[in-house]
């Protein structure tokens, strides 16, 4: 089946592109490096890379290591993806609350340094995320608490595709300009990806309506950020486009253990 190959090269290069997963060299033969289409399997690429750490989460999750498990899920999850969104979320963090104008904020961003800002933002989208796991795994199991973790990597990178795909470019230099700008079709696939898995994950052990209410929380949370990088720089980057998949994360895991 033809399409059901091109997609299986998208997910291999949406997965070198999103992780340090070793992929096929098979999968870039004659692939010009854009990222336009491939894009449409971002949360599937996200569900296979929080696979590992949401068993580590299940298998490490009791009543005296709930906060343990959290966290040693989220360092084994940073690890696969090489910190790619957290380093986005920090130097989104200096440069939009740091800059002075959109050219200064351009520049703190592409500063490789992290700022204060970043730091906190860096603390608090860890701390958040771990004690939200925590809170789900002590209310409602910790098979519902790995389930929440992988339907937040998935839906969290199709929102990703969504931020990269409504904002033109902010600079014509960076790593988001080089891989080109998602297709419409793209776009509307990943989307619809990411709340497929993330309805088929959650309902089987929450209730539907705090799902619902979690997955508009979250796609909520990109459109504020998405309006807010779009006043203060103009379009989006690379680490725009990372930031988002981390508020989002956040939110939607935050939204769960609120809600459940």
């Amino acid at each position: 089946m033809p399409n059901a190959t091109e997609f299986c090269k998208d997910l291999a290069r949406s997965l070198a592109f999103l992780s340090r997963l070793p992929m096929p060299s098979r999968a870039f033969v004659g692939h010009d490096g854009s990222m336009a289409r491939s894009c449409r399997a971002f949360p599937l690429a996200g569900f296979v890379a929080a696979l590992g750490p949401a068993v580590l989460l299940y298998a490490a999750s009791g009543p005296a290591t709930g906060l343990l498990a959290a966290f040693l899920s989220l360092a084994a999850l940073t690890l696969v993806t090489g910190a790619l969104h957290e380093d986005g979320l920090a130097d989104c963090a200096d440069g939009l609350f740091g800059g002075r104008d959109r050219a200064h904020a351009l520049s703190i961003m592409k500063d490789s340094r992290v700022g204060s800002y970043g730091v906190v933002a860096l603390v608090l989208a860890f701390g958040l995320r771990a004690s939200a796991l925590m809170a789900i795994a002590a209310t409602a199991g910790a098979g519902l608490a790995a389930a929440a973790l992988l339907a937040a990597a998935a839906f969290s990178r199709a929102l990703m595709v969504w931020h990269w795909a409504d904002l033109p470019p902010a600079r014509t230099d960076g790593t988001a300009a080089g891989a080109g700008r998602p297709l419409a079709a793209a776009m509307r696939i990943a989307l619809g990806l990411g709340a497929a898995l993330s309805l088929v994950l959650l309902p089987a052990g929450a209730p539907l309506v705090p799902v619902v209410l979690a997955l508009l929380a979250a796609g909520l949370a990109a459109l504020l950020f998405t309006r807010f990088v779009s006043r203060s720089i103009g379009g989006h980057t690379g680490d725009t486009i990372g930031a988002t998949q981390q508020i989002t994360e956040t939110t939607l895991l935050c939204a769960l253990a609120v809600l459940l």
